[in-house]
């Protein structure tokens, strides 16, 4: 039995799986009938048939889905509205108007019998909404005959609901916000017609929650009476002022109005304002404005708390909506909600605003603009403070999420500097959003805009333009706040110095920052001792990014006479403090700050005693900041010629900078090495021993630098090459000077290592050691320097080679003659030659078994493949090896 049961069962379930699958078949071939049909005339019963056969087939099992309802009647009421107005057809074939006419009525006929009977399938308020929702775009169509259409099947299928027994409404009508609004502004419509269909339509929706609301409370009513009743109780249709039906029908519907209501009720509203006047006619387009613009202000008066909790929602759907409207006064009547509503929820407003897709296009900018320029306006300086707030929010949480709020806040705060009524207040809390877009510009280094989404009409220019920068933006505005407070000197200097570019750099931030705070001094700008008192709590606040902008802009106003005022560990003992900082760029800062301060006279002495400080933590520190806190200190050494008598300052400075002539930075170098020779200057007699080792370990870095090929390098080498001379009194041969190139002049070389071994043979070690790190440089020029170099060093350097040394340079010029630049590998190759040559000639103790030990005559033989070319043709042998194992390279 339990057998046959189960049997039966699947059966069963297979029959209605048969069935299932019949009838979307049959729905599909009718849909596909329908489809096919032409849309410019009604020359066949096929779309009236098919509509019949889908009405027979809806009082059948299974029942359709709503998604599959929804696509069903968007077929059909797409085939029967687009078709033209009887009469046009009429006119197109006059023979048969009679019968077109009556096969029109038949076509629209059955179309409402679908719908009703597909109401009857599912009678539920999702079921309602699945069938009114594809009707909602055709009410705000351009043409009247489509309008029409649209009413006239909603109100029918309204009326259906309202006399098919029972209409469940327990969960309420998810739909009715957005119907009531449509018809609302329908009946504003130029046709009288469509006018009053739209009020019985609302009139039907009325009694149906009205029905809804008494039989919760267990009453018995007469459906005809009570629509009756609401009927004249809505008032008759008045034709001449339909914004007064307007006005009774929003303040009657107050009861079924919940938050989702209202916000259905406003976007219905302004869905109305679409096409334009163009799409309508002047007319017809001024009477949907006044409408929509009625609804919009009565709701929001009379309902406006019911709002607050979906003015994200509210404000978005503006900002959609604004994309379709083009006429200006259109969009003025959608724009009202939203000076509406931030005259009262103004924090709400702003907060949804922010969440406006960034960069903010024409619509977004709009909306922001609209809280001060319309009436009821928000509060400026209420508005000014909660943009701030945003301003001081970092973009990245601690989860490393990045947010839009600060960017959005400072696009919003953009566009609200465009009016120039709220100067004014802008003014009251200027330093606070100087600091906190500097601050701002900081964090979005770097930073890419999450989830972007460019509006309709913005995408050709977006297209067009280049990628959106969020740190770019964030420094227009800085610049835009700076112009509009009348700072047009400061921002004019530093687009001349390149500040702007500089201030959304990583390594240059503080740079930028820089700038701004020097030329605001340097032109007076009126709120500097404000942007001073501000910023003495703001130094100690925030992570590092926050500190170092702050910290920059402080640092410069320290030139400011206020500054005496301050208590000094403010001002100079902040300034020691950083000397010790972790980050490289606040001891670089606070060095800056210290110089300022040691130009007045009773900081002098105290800002002298911190120099050794100073000088120490700028070790391991990146060559750009070296360079600048070495530049800064200039200022300091030149006025203690007399006092400053210990060389150990300078010795350490010089220290500091060496290491960054090899730097792949050609402005470091060329710095590094101009800084060194003017450091060099300064030092005096007598000459201590770490002064000479210090200069002495100089020679050959500024040698080998000067061949690097490159014009402005070398000619600071030279002057730096110079000064150290003429302190310590070298005798260099004259060529040593010379930028020339050492190519065809290994004699020259030879000459040089020749004078540096005889005159400092104790650093002849120290000289190989700096040649052998330079002949490792990722320059080519450099490679091949320090490779001539070393062939002409080593055999100067007699018998004080030994075998470690010996196996060290071998290596290195091994390897460098398998060097992707063949002039290197020519060179090392020539290297190699002239030190065994040297060898040979001095019997040196060279490692046993290695390969270099040769006959000289075997070493410098000519090549047997070259025995019979002419002579100036023939080939030394280890030119052609080189270049063979150069070319054995290039292929690997």
């Amino acid at each position: 039995a339990p057998e046959v049961g189960s049997a039966l069962s699947l059966q069963k379930s297979q029959n209605v799986l048969d069935k299932e699958e019949e009838k979307k078949t049959l729905i599909k071939k009718m849909m596909k009938w329908i489809q096919e049909e032409p849309l410019d005339s009604l020359t066949s019963s096929v779309r009236q048939q098919a509509m019949e056969t889908l009405t027979q087939l809806s009082h059948s099992q299974p029942v359709l889905g709503l998604q599959e309802r929804s696509e069903l009647v968007n077929t059909c009421v797409k085939s029967v509205f687009s078709l033209p107005t009887v009469q046009a057809m009429q006119e197109k074939d006059q023979a048969k108007a009679d019968a077109l006419q009556i096969l029109y009525c038949q076509t629209l006929n059955a179309l409402q019998t679908l719908l009703n009977a597909l109401f009857v399938e599912d009678p539920t308020p999702a079921g309602l909404k699945s069938i009114l929702e594809p009707l909602g775009p055709w009410m705000n169509s351009g043409k009247a005959h489509e309008r029409a259409r649209a009413v006239k099947i909603s109100v029918s299928v309204l009326n259906h609901a309202l006399l098919t027994p029972p209409f469940l409404m327990s969960s309420g009508f998810p739909a009715l916000g957005l119907l009531l609004g449509r018809l609302i502004i329908r009946i504003g419509d130029p046709d009288e017609e469509i006018g009053r269909e739209a009020l019985d339509g609302i009139t039907i929706l009325y009694t149906i929650l009205e029905l809804q609301k008494r039989a919760r409370d267990k009453e018995e009513t007469n459906k005809k009476e009570l629509y009756e009743s609401n009927k004249r109780f809505l008032g008759p249709y008045n034709p001449v002022s339909p914004c007064q039906n307007i006005l009774r029908v929003i303040a009657e519907f107050g009861d079924f109005l919940g938050p989702q209501q209202v916000k259905d009720l406003l976007l219905a509203a302004l869905e109305g304002l679409k096409g334009g006047s163009e799409a309508r006619g002047k007319d017809s387009g001024e009477m949907m404005q006044l409408a929509s613009e009625v609804t919009l202000s009565s709701v929001l008066e009379w309902y406006r708390h019911r709002a607050l909790e979906v003015i994200p929602e509210i404000m978005h759907g503006i900002y959609v909506c604004l994309s379709h409207i083009q006429e200006p006064r259109a969009r003025e009547v959608a724009l009202l909600p939203v000076s509406l509503l931030a005259s009262s929820f103004m924090t709400e407003v702003v907060v949804a605003l922010l969440m406006c897709p960034l960069p903010l296009d024409s619509n977004g900018a709009e909306m922001w603009r609209q809280l001060i320029l319309r009436k009821p306006s928000c509060d400026v300086r209420d508005l000014l403070d909660l943009l701030l707030t945003s301003l001081k929010e970092k973009p990245v949480t601690k989860k490393g999420r990045a947010s839009i709020v600060p960017l959005a806040a400072a696009s919003g705060l953009c566009e609200l500097l465009s009016v120039n009524s709220c100067m004014g207040r802008v003014r009251r809390i200027y330093p606070q959003l100087l600091l906190a877009l500097l601050i701002q510009v900081h964090y979005h280094i770097g930073l890419s805009l999450p989830g972007r989404v460019a509006s309709r009409k913005d995408a050709k220019k977006d297209a067009q333009t280049p990628g959106f920068v969020p740190v770019r933006w964030v420094v227009k505005v800085v610049k835009t706040l700076l112009l509009k407070m009348g700072c047009s000197y400061e921002a004019n200097f530093l687009e001349d110095q390149g500040g702007w570019e500089l201030m959304g750099q990583a390594e240059n931030h503080h740079r930028g920052v820089s700038l701004l705070a020097r030329a605001m001094v340097h032109y007076s700008c009126q709120e500097l001792c404000r942007i001073l008192y501000l910023l003495i709590p703001l130094l100690e606040r925030g992570d590092e990014k926050h500190k170092i902008t702050a910290t920059a802009f402080f640092v410069e106003l320290l030139r400011m006479e206020q500054v005496r005022r301050i208590p000094e560990e403010y001002s100079l003992g902040r300034m020691a403090e950083g000397l010790s900082h972790r980050d490289p760029i606040m001891k670089v800062l606070s060095i800056r700050g210290l110089v300022i301060l040691a130009q007045r006279t009773e900081k002098a002495a105290k800002v002298q005693a911190l120099l050794p400080s100073m000088v120490k933590g700028l070790k391991s520190v990146d060559g750009l900041l070296v360079v600048e806190a070495v530049h800064n200190l200039k200022t300091i050494f030149k006025g203690q010629d007399r006092k400053l008598m210990d060389n150990s300052v300078y010795v350490d400075v010089l220290q500091i900078l060496l290491p960054h002539f090899s730097d792949s930075r050609e402005d470091v170098r060329s710095s590094s090495i101009n800084l060194y020779g003017k450091v060099v200057q300064k030092l005096r007699s007598p000459r201590t021993p770490a002064v000479e080792e210090q200069l002495i370990s100089t020679l050959v870095p500024l040698l080998l630098t000067m061949q690097e090929g490159n014009a402005k390098v070398s000619q600071k080498c030279v002057k730096t090459l110079f000064r150290c001379s003429c302190f310590m009194a070298w005798e260099l041969p004259k060529k040593a000077y010379s930028q020339k190139p050492w190519d065809n002049q290994q004699q020259t070389v030879a000459k040089i290592c020749k004078y540096l071994v005889d005159t400092h043979r104790d650093s002849a070690f120290t000289f190989l050691s700096q040649s052998l790190e330079y002949a490792k440089s990722p320059r080519a020029s450099l490679r091949k320097s320090s490779v001539m170099f070393i062939g002409s060093l080593v055999p100067c350097m007699d018998s004080s080679m030994t075998e470690d040394r010996m196996n060290e340079v071998k290596a290195a010029l091994e390897n460098l003659r398998h060097d992707p630049e063949a002039s290197v590998c020519i060179c090392a190759a020539q290297a190699q030659d002239n030190i065994l040559a040297s060898c040979w000639r001095s019997s040196w103790p060279l490692p046993h078994g290695d390969a270099w030990v040769c006959d000289p005559a075997t070493t410098h033989r000519w090549s047997p493949s070259c025995e019979n070319l002419p002579t100036s043709h023939q080939r030394r042998s280890w030119i052609m090896q080189v270049l063979g194992s150069w070319k054995m390279s290039l292929k690997q």
